[in-house]
């Protein structure tokens, strides 16, 4: 399980964004590098098998309509993803395989580094894509469902 707000000094793998390293390729100054979303901003968190998240991170970033995609997290340890997503969203959660850990007013608020032992950032956070909306969400944990049961019954 993530818990969101506990840090660990646990190494990880995963995209850090405050993390420098030096490109391989020549940037411009017209380009500055995306700033990591503001750590005050409140919070839900859609968790949902590795498996279906990782598809629907890929539906969510090849869609027609160029959804945002806000932070999302890996924790190996569970082999879980956990979406960002805005407060309030678990009130109305009801998607079938997933959970939505609620901020109750607790000031549950979006981490800058992975926030639990073996987790690490799959997409880091952002000013352009601080969450990720919970209807496009849903919609793609649907298509990701649908089209993992297909392939399953493939073999």
């Amino acid at each position: 399980m993530l818990h969101i707000g506990m840090e660990t000094g646990s190494r990880t793998t995963a995209t850090n964004p405050t993390t420098t390293t030096t490109p391989t390729t020549p940037t411009t100054d017209s380009a500055p590098a995306p700033a990591p979303a503001p750590a005050d901003q409140p919070c839900d968190l859609v968790t949902v098998p590795a498996r279906q998240g990782l598809e629907a991170v890929d539906i969510l970033r090849r869609g027609r309509d160029h959804e945002a995609v806000g932070p999302v997290l890996h924790n190996g340890a569970c082999d879980t993803l956990g979406f960002i997503v805005p407060p309030g969203t678990a009130d109305a959660w009801d998607v079938p395989g997933s959970a939505c850990t609620r901020t109750d007013g607790r000031g549950l608020r979006l981490p800058t580094t992975p926030p639990a032992a073996g987790a690490g950032w799959l997409l880091p956070p952002a000013e352009d894509a601080p969450v990720t909306d919970p209807a496009v969400l849903r919609a793609a944990l649907d298509q990701a469902a649908r089209l993992l049961e297909a392939a399953d019954g493939c073999n």
